[in-house]
């Protein structure tokens, strides 16, 4: 089963465009990922989305962008329910830091964005772990960089792999397209990868893990803590 929770959500023909294709191209399971500022809006076409993606499994993600603790702890509860996802986009080691100590938060995504280091070490690892916060890799960060620029950035997922082998937190592995021109087959999807240094064991394992997540955060609000899960009673 291949899952994408990050295609970047748009218009509604936009994301009717590209949720068609991704299909062809094999994705059994997309999330169209939209920013605090724009996820309730994206709320009110998702019932429209449902009826033109009769035959399509998508979902959304809410990606928040802010080096704004307080914004973001507002984000994540104003729409933890309505959010099959929860990424915040990284890059700022305060933010990297926070989102893996918030067992609220599903994803840590990119947190070597615009950064020389992967921002990532073994104490956020350790707490990825704990609190069950996966690690998002994008693969269009590669896709739109060239030369010494995405030499850096891959040289990061390197850096990022030791760590996942090491310590074991959730790795998940993402588009983050914006058009269907950077909508990829699952087979070129999964080569890239490849050479940039996972297995096909790690690779599969990362569709698995956004299935954990979407699986979940399904049963979330019934959760009285980690791995204890409160059963309607059935009598």
């Amino acid at each position: 089963m291949f899952f994408d929770l990050n295609i970047k959500g748009s218009s509604l023909e936009n994301n009717v465009e590209m949720a068609k294709q991704a299909s062809e191209y094999g994705w059994n399971h997309i999330n169209f990922s939209y920013n605090q500022n724009d996820f309730a809006d994206a709320l009110s076409i998702k019932k429209d989305l449902e009826n033109r993606l009769d035959d399509i499994d998508f979902d959304y993600t809410l990606e928040i962008k802010s080096t704004n603790i307080n914004e973001i702890n507002k984000a994540v509860n104003k729409f933890r329910s309505k959010a099959s996802c929860i990424s915040v986009i990284g890059g700022d080691l305060k933010v990297n830091r926070a989102c893996v100590e918030n067992i609220r938060v599903d994803v840590l995504s990119r947190p070597y964005l615009k950064r020389f280091d992967s921002c990532l070490n073994h104490v956020l690892a350790k707490e990825a772990v704990r609190n069950n916060v996966a690690i998002e890799l994008c693969f269009k960060d590669v896709l739109r960089s060239y030369l010494s620029h995405r030499a850096k950035i891959i040289s990061n997922f390197r850096d990022i792999y030791t760590l996942y082998r090491k310590f074991d937190f959730p790795l998940i592995l993402s588009s983050r397209a914006e058009s269907v021109f950077d909508i990829r087959t699952t087979h070129d999807f999964i080569a890239f990868f490849e050479e940039t240094g996972l297995t096909l064991e790690e690779i599969n394992k990362s569709f698995a893990s956004s299935k954990d997540i979407l699986e979940f955060n399904k049963n979330r609000d019934k959760m009285i803590f980690s791995g204890v899960r409160r059963v309607d009673d059935e009598a």
